[in-house]
């Protein structure tokens, strides 16, 4: 059953790192079902899910967003990272392994890679914009959200 748009799961990520949006692509390419949607932490967007969940002010990481029965649901850093890999299944499952390693090691490390993202796969000054054949796919408004 495919969702509806606005109940589909959708990864914010820092729009303007190297890193991010490169993964983003590769996530676009391995996303068999096409359902998860996009959105910069610095969109309109993003900023609105950071409104209606006040333990991510500040927070400079991966989310992902998911309702379930009727209720927004967000998870951050490593928990985040796992969340897509089951989301793309496959061969991706197998990172779900790390679900082992309790949850303040796998942020540790996480934390550790995220403070030196841009040194190691640069910044840019602004968000890139997406290819027009996946657009759609990118939330940069209100759109898809409820409150």
């Amino acid at each position: 059953m495919v969702e509806k748009r606005g109940d589909a799961p959708v990864l914010l990520y820092d729009g303007v790192c190297g890193f991010c949006n490169k993964t983003v692509q590769m996530i676009l390419g391995q996303d068999r079902r096409g359902e998860l949607r996009f959105a910069a932490l610095q969109s309109d967007y993003g900023l609105s899910v950071v409104e209606r969940h006040p333990e991510l002010r500040g927070l400079d990481t991966v989310v992902f967003v998911e309702r379930a029965a009727g209720v927004e649901h967000v998870h951050v850093r490593s928990e985040a990272a796992l969340r897509v890999a089951a989301y793309l299944g496959g061969f991706w499952k197998l990172f779900l392994a790390a679900r082992l390693v309790p949850r303040v090691v796998r942020d540790y490390l996480y934390d550790l890679f995220a403070r030196n993202r841009y040194r190691l796969f640069g910044r840019y000054d602004t968000c890139l914009l997406p290819p027009a054949e996946v657009r759609s796919r990118f939330l940069d408004g209100e759109e898809g959200s409820r409150q």
